[in-house]
């Protein structure tokens, strides 16, 4: 994604590249880590769909080439 929001960047019409972690979702991937996950932080796929939406659509020029949490925060490479 880093190397990727670069390229896409310096296009004519630039394009922003971000990355997405929507948190621990309740899914057939996630089931065998189920029993780890904090009371709380076991997300719904409406949910976790839900939030990773309200970033797409708030990200500004900026944000590109950083990587975000379900939660907004944005997480360090």
């Amino acid at each position: 994604t880093k190397s990727v929001s670069v390229e896409f960047g310096r296009k004519k019409d630039p394009v922003i590249c971000i990355l997405l972690h929507p948190g621990t979702v309740d899914t057939d991937l996630s089931r065998p880590f189920q029993r780890n996950v904090p009371e709380g932080k076991l997300f719904t796929k409406e949910f976790s769909v839900q939030k990773l939406l309200n970033i797409i659509n708030n990200i500004k020029s900026h944000d590109n080439g950083k990587f975000f949490a379900w939660d907004g925060q944005e997480i360090p490479w």
